[in-house]
């Protein structure tokens, strides 16, 4: 489908909303003319763990809640009510088997399976509902579900409450955030790495009705195209997360990390101070992003998959155009201390290079210029 603005289109600076510059004439438009569906958010994400005990020990001391747990899988949520958020299955080893987004509407499902030679079927498990899978241009298993079990809500931790300059609501009372896990309100994005970025971009604005908040390019290589996108729903005139889904190109396929809402600054900061005390390792944080300004803090599960804390994120509704910025290590935030290379995923591992390598032999995307790009971006 075409996704390039109309040959009138000018450059759109978005008067400094959330990027320094918008797109230039002729550059990707960021939604499709056409999709095929709308999905309405994440549903959840799908995890294999070898060790369903430790994955819950730690999904308990992140912040997440217990729904359900059978001899071989392992059901999270979160305390807004709505579906499990994280399904933990056994697995020979730990790894991200792919993400499930919520449909719209039940017959959102008919269309899709339709238009794609799929068929909907019936959830036989304890998240209920129906499901149509697919599979995106990288061979990441994508479902799209509806008719979900609802889970009711469950108790907050309440938002301090702060005093700035002459607004001072708290008085003859202290400030004690309890030491104690962050509880998890939401699953906010993913983040996906594919060296078919094109092909997968173009394919979620297509099928799913995503739409870009914002494009990242290589310093030098703007008039090749983006390298990565951050996604949000389209929900019409209903504000939504700036990213539900951002991918970006590199040599390997597969998940990044996945990012789940806390209340607040406190919240995030107490539950890092508690993951810390319990041995977990820090990724990256505390700080605050660019695109999407959310307050963040990173760390590593038990088999080192890396999972988000945030708080505060911007919410754009279908009116906001895409920015475009050039990609590098220090414009993902506006303070915090360095991004590390465990968080950008560029330590020099024998892994990593036959990664790299493989991908220069394969037919997507990867070259030399765009390998190099990548590493000078990772490093600046």
């Amino acid at each position: 489908m075409d996704h390039t603005p109309s040959p009138t289109a000018t450059n759109d600076v978005h008067q400094g909303l959330h990027s320094e510059r918008g797109a230039l004439r002729g550059e990707h438009h960021g939604r499709s003319r056409d999709p095929l569906i709308k999905v309405a958010d994440l549903a959840w994400l799908e995890f294999e763990k070898p060790d369903l005990d430790r994955a819950e020990a730690f999904a308990r001391d992140f912040g997440f809640a217990v729904a359900a747990r059978t001899p071989d899988t392992l059901y999270l949520r979160a305390t807004f009510p709505g579906s499990a958020c994280v399904v933990i299955r056994a697995g020979r080893a730990s790894r991200f088997v792919g993400p499930a987004f919520r449909a719209a509407e039940a017959r959102d499902l008919d269309r899709l399976a339709s238009a794609t030679g799929r068929s909907v079927r019936e959830l036989r498990d304890l998240t209920g509902g129906r499901v149509v899978d697919l599979l995106d241009p990288s061979g990441i298993p994508v479902r799209v579900v509806h008719g979900l079990e609802q889970l009711p809500a469950l108790p907050e931790q309440r938002p301090l409450i702060l005093n700035f300059g002459t607004a001072q609501p708290r008085t003859d009372t202290t400030q004690r955030p309890p030491r104690e896990p962050a509880r998890v309100q939401r699953l906010g994005h993913v983040v996906l790495s594919t060296p078919v970025f094109v092909r997968a971009l173009d394919w979620y604005l297509d099928t799913l009705g995503l739409i870009v908040s914002d494009f990242l390019f290589l310093d030098g290589q703007r008039d090749r195209g983006p390298t990565m996108a951050f996604l949000r729903c389209d929900q019409g005139s209903v504000a939504v997360d700036h990213h539900t889904l951002a991918m970006h190109l590199g040599p390997g396929t597969g998940y990044v990390h996945s990012a789940y809402q806390v209340t607040d600054l406190d919240a995030l900061a107490a539950g890092g101070e508690y993951l810390a005390e319990r041995g977990y390792r820090r990724s990256w944080g505390i700080g605050r992003h660019i695109q999407g300004s959310q307050l963040f803090d990173y760390w590593r599960d038990p088999d080192r998959l890396m999972v988000e804390h945030f708080a505060d994120g911007d919410l754009f509704s279908c009116d906001v155009e895409p920015g475009w910025a050039a990609m590098s290590a220090s414009g993902l935030a506006q303070w915090g201390p360095p991004a590390t290379r465990d968080f950008l995923g560029s330590n020099p591992t024998p892994a990593l290079l036959r990664e790299a390598l493989s991908a220069l032999r394969a037919d997507n995307e990867i070259d030399p210029a765009r390998l190099l790009g990548l590493m000078k971006a990772m490093n600046s």
